[in-house]
């Protein structure tokens, strides 16, 4: 058992300071997987480690895939580890072998999640969502199912379901999406947008929106060149603005 903070501070280092410089990399495999079970930020700082060794070193974890659609919850918006996190999924998700019911079901969940996550992590997440359909065809009948739920009581994906083969996310459909399509952001809705087009075959690249953050975008509108909008259509005379009331009679602005 170690103290949280001791966890975080060996993970963070692990993946590059610490497993190219062994001559058994394996002998890390307890340790991670341990680290992987605890869930949240220790959870998300092993996925760097459990890369490599599955990667590089063969490493099987049946119930990885999993844990991972576990990981996914409303703080995972929010977490200081964001980026990285993302970037891994991203990875992990890129097999064409993957099975459609485990893809829709990470699809359904971020879409779900999506409903509450902030403007920044959503210019990223539904590129995100975007890209695993290129990936994955089989999994498009979530956009195109036609008399999709009209409210999420009537969904069939079960949210609370801890095993994706048995969300029933594929016999879903993505209406989260057609929400964000009336976001009050205009760049989510016009994100969002995308999906009621066919889908080019090029994947977007999301690697400079994995760190995107809310004063980017606040900088952004701020920055934005202001359009003066006619509110009238008579030049405004008297106190009031009416060049024929009694107050434009008597009074004026000099």
């Amino acid at each position: 058992q170690l103290p949280t903070g001791l966890y975080k501070k060996v993970l963070v280092i692990l993946h590059d300071s610490v497993l190219p410089y062994m001559n058994e990399p394996t002998l890390m495999m307890d340790f991670l997987t341990v680290a992987y079970g605890i869930g949240g930020t220790i959870s998300l700082l092993a996925l760097n480690g459990l890369f490599i060794l599955i990667h590089q070193h063969n490493l099987e974890y049946p119930d990885f895939y999993k844990k991972l659609y576990n990981l996914l919850d409303p703080s995972i918006y929010h977490v200081k580890y964001r980026a990285r996190f993302f970037h891994l999924t991203d990875l992990f998700l890129s097999s064409s072998h993957l099975p459609a019911y485990l893809v829709a079901a990470f699809i359904k969940r971020l879409a779900r999640l999506a409903l509450t996550a902030p403007p920044e992590a959503l210019l990223m997440i539904i590129p995100f969502i975007c890209n695993l359909f290129r990936r994955h065809p089989a999994c498009r009948v979530l956009v195109h199912r036609p008399g999709g739920p009209a409210d999420m009581s009537e969904d069939l994906y079960i949210m609370e379901e801890e095993e994706p083969s048995e969300s029933r996310a594929l016999e879903s459909s993505l209406w989260e999406i057609q929400s964000l399509q009336n976001h009050y952001y205009p760049d989510v809705a016009k994100a969002a947008g995308v999906l009621n087009q066919s889908l080019s075959e090029m994947e977007d690249d999301i690697s400079g929106l994995l760190e995107l953050s809310a004063y980017e975008l606040f900088d952004k509108e701020v920055k934005k060149k202001a359009v003066d909008v006619p509110l009238e259509f008579e030049q405004v005379r008297g106190l009031f603005g009416k060049k024929n009331s009694i107050f434009a009679e008597h009074f004026s602005l000099d």
